[in-house]
């Protein structure tokens, strides 16, 4: 039986009945941009990461660049980035004109180095940093980051395209963040019918700039205070979304029962599963293994023969992207941590609804490699 990596078409029942009709409706009506549907999504949001509050956008690239120049960064301006992370992040920075450092990664939590990225302030005095919330939890040490980039006046800004639904301490990861970012790409844990993306703060100085920024920098609808985009999130996408709010919950918890399969049954198979550090109540947006860059090809092999999906997330250090030599200023951090992880990391098949049948034909074929072993 083939199981593909992630699936994006289990939908409760009714739901696609819902859609369609809500399509109809906002169609015959040309509710396109903005109105209802957005201003609910946006009260929605601020609910659920407990931020006072929100502003749609139109991918979540676009929520870092307005993040980015939200909190003041122009050209020529220094940043730090993780060097584990999307592509997005470090082309952000880029495309606000500021000059990106690399910072590398933990190796418990596979986050972004607290240490190193002390060393990376101290050195570099940057105007802003980007922390990003990986594989669906953070960093063990997101207070100290945070407190440090406070005494420091570093405006930290906080990725979290994939941790919508994660809890710290019991409280959204969002909640205490100066200003933080999410994406609405359909593969994610909260994903819309096409891009989408959002800000969150709890500063209301932060929100009115970021609102501006998104829609071409009006304070009127013909009057332009600053130079923003064009970066409205369409109505469409707000409702898909608010449909799939309401079944938010129960997508998560199936998430989270098939990340406690792995959890119990792949050490057992020799396999270094990471868990969430401590405080942390994961959104199951992934399941994230380490194996031997010399072992990993070949579960890979057993994996394509059996037709089973797998992830490399993400396969390579910022650093070492071709795009970012032209670009990159100074890496820091002498382990080559992010290249290590990189090169070993192995995500098996997790998305909601995944059937109990698809994660045992998962485990059957890791089975069949270690007979091979």
């Amino acid at each position: 039986m083939a199981v593909p990596f992630i699936d994006i078409k289990r939908f409760e029942p009714g739901f696609l009945d819902q859609w369609n009709e809500k399509v109809k409706t906002m169609s015959v009506n040309a509710q396109f941009i903005g109105g209802a549907e957005v201003t609910e999504l946006e009260t929605t949001l601020s609910k659920w990461t407990e931020t006072k509050y929100t502003v749609a956008c139109a991918n979540g690239t676009d929520a870092l660049q307005i993040a980015l120049r939200a909190v003041g960064v122009n050209r020529g301006d220094k940043v730090l980035v993780p060097d584990s992370t999307f592509w997005a992040t470090f082309e952000a920075v880029v495309n606000v004109g500021a000059d990106p450092y690399t910072v590398d990664t933990n190796p418990t939590d596979l986050q972004m180095d607290f240490a190193t990225f002390k060393e990376a302030v101290d050195t570099v005095k940057p105007k802003a940093a980007i922390i990003v919330h990986l594989y669906g939890w953070g960093s063990s040490q997101i207070e100290e980051f945070r407190k440090y980039c406070s005494e420091k006046n570093v405006a930290l800004i906080e990725d979290g395209a994939q941790c919508f639904g994660v809890k710290y301490k019991g409280e959204s990861i969002y909640k205490d963040a100066l200003i933080s970012t999410t994406s609405f790409y359909p593969a994610k844990v909260l994903g819309a019918a096409g891009d989408g993306g959002a800000i969150f703060t709890n500063s209301e100085e932060l929100s009115v700039i970021a609102r501006r920024l998104a829609n071409h920098g009006r304070t009127s609808h013909y009057e332009h205070g600053i130079v923003g985009w064009n970066s409205r999130l369409d109505s469409l996408q707000a409702a898909f979304l608010n449909l799939s709010l309401k079944h938010l919950d129960a997508r998560i918890n199936s998430r989270k029962k098939s990340a406690e399969f792995f959890y119990k049954t792949l050490p057992g198979l020799g396999i270094q599963v990471i868990h969430p550090p401590k405080d942390y109540t994961e959104n199951g947006y992934c399941n994230v293994t380490l194996v031997s860059p010399e072992e990993r090809p070949k579960i890979e092999a057993v994996l394509k023969d059996k037709g089973i999906g797998f992830g490399n997330i993400y396969p390579g250090a910022m650093s070492d992207q071709p795009g970012a030599k032209p670009h990159l200023i100074q890496r820091f951090g002498k382990d080559q941590n992010a290249r290590r992880i990189s090169a070993s990391v192995l995500n098996f098949p997790l998305f909601a609804y995944m059937t109990d049948a698809e994660l045992e034909e998962v485990l059957s074929a890791i089975k069949q490699y270690q007979s091979t072993r």
